[in-house]
């Protein structure tokens, strides 16, 4: 008993010692990262950690119901889709085509209704502000300086970042977009409780707006320029731009860094179901038309679907562009763990996965060996159909 009483004054006095290292660090938002993820038998992002998180609200209004299609589940899924979507733990896949549930799926105990975290697509809904605000006159256009509403930014070469830079991942900031270590700066913007802190701290290294470099921070200091041009929260804006229009059936949970802060990590964490995430492939097939009603501008959404970078094919205005072996062209929205909503307007064709996780990392910028299965076999599963 004398002995276990002594190991445990030892260990209480290094867990003190621990703790205010890190405070004196500056690295204590790895508590948070201890208490939410590791302590839930993660390593990285899951798709319920919103539940872990303060939270702000995106409001639903009417809900506008997809229609099923006259073939709606008709067939089965292929062998080699079944494989990967076990081996990958896809928690939903859907198949929408001429604006009708073709087919859906859902595994895991999740379901139509279940809310999950969409990581990073919600980058593209965040791109679709910055196009909204601009319509609406609060920013300029793609070419308004980003330190006219920030300061910190309005010096040297920063001076010359633009918002169309953010939207396209041409900041030239020192963003290091590295998830699984634990001191980067992408692991502190997601558990940190000063999100702007950490994001008006950034520097600009390299000439902005001459390459693409993907970036988080990217889309995290665009939200901040919304915000500060709208006079809105995101949560309000993304609600009255976008949620409501486009009839999403449920309320979203959208972290924020903090009770007190309240400022939304927009470079990802909008937790909802598959159907609403699909509402803005289909908003962008239709060049920002929703039900005959314009709710974006066509000119801004043909543009983030285009190339800003002849060097990188791959990335437009907050959207990733894709090319199949086939020689199909898809635009869509990405997420950390195999999120994306998959568009491609020619076939009038939308597919949807969700899940715990996806092929290994190609390198950041790169696209993954899952996204041509999801397509090829969601293709096959089409072209079998009577």
């Amino acid at each position: 008993m004398k002995y276990l009483k002594k190991f445990l004054k030892v260990l209480v006095v290094l867990v003190v010692l621990l703790v205010a290292t890190l405070y004196i660090t500056d690295t204590d938002y790895l508590l948070k990262a201890v208490r939410t993820i590791y302590l839930n038998g993660h390593t990285t992002a899951f798709l319920d950690d919103y539940n872990y998180f303060d939270n702000s609200t995106i409001e639903s209004g009417k809900h506008d119901e997809w229609p099923l299609h006259k073939e709606y589940n008709s067939v089965e899924e292929t062998s080699e889709l079944k494989k990967v979507n076990a081996e990958l733990g896809t928690i939903a896949y859907m198949i929408i085509k001429n604006d009708s549930v073709w087919y859906e799926n859902y595994y895991d105990g999740y379901d139509a209704d279940s809310k999950t975290n969409s990581f990073s697509m919600v980058k593209s809904m965040v791109s679709g502000m910055m196009g909204k605000a601009i319509s609406q006159g609060y920013i300029r256009g793609l070419d308004q300086p980003v330190g006219d509403f920030f300061p910190e930014f309005s010096e040297g070469i920063a001076a010359k970042m633009t918002v169309g830079d953010l939207s396209s991942m041409a900041s030239g900031t020192n963003w290091d977009e590295r998830y699984y270590s634990p001191f980067s700066i992408t692991t502190r913007a997601y558990f940190d409780d000063d999100l702007n802190k950490v994001i008006l701290g950034l520097k600009v290294v390299e000439e902005p707006g001459q390459k693409f470099k993907y970036a988080s921070g990217d889309t995290q200091l665009l939200a901040m320029v919304i915000e500060k041009a709208t006079g809105m929260t995101l949560s309000e804006y993304l609600s009255a731009s976008f949620w409501k229009p486009l009839g999403a059936k449920a309320d979203a949970p959208w972290q924020v860094d903090s009770e007190d802060n309240g400022m939304v990590k927009a470079y990802c964490c909008v937790a909802g179901n598959a159907r609403d995430f699909a509402r803005f492939g289909k908003l962008y097939k239709d060049h920002g038309k929703w039900r005959g009603k314009q709710v974006l501008d066509s000119a801004f959404v043909d543009l983030s679907v285009r190339p800003r970078f002849p060097e990188s094919p791959q990335y437009g205005y907050g959207w990733w562009l894709y090319d199949s072996p086939d020689g199909k062209s898809f635009f869509m929205m990405r997420g950390h763990l195999g999120q994306y909503v998959i568009v491609n307007p020619e076939d009038n064709v939308i597919i949807v996965r969700l899940g715990h996780s996806k092929s290994p990392d190609a390198g950041v910028g790169k696209f993954t060996e899952d996204i041509g299965i999801y397509i090829e076999e969601g293709y096959k599963m089409l072209n079998g159909s009577s």
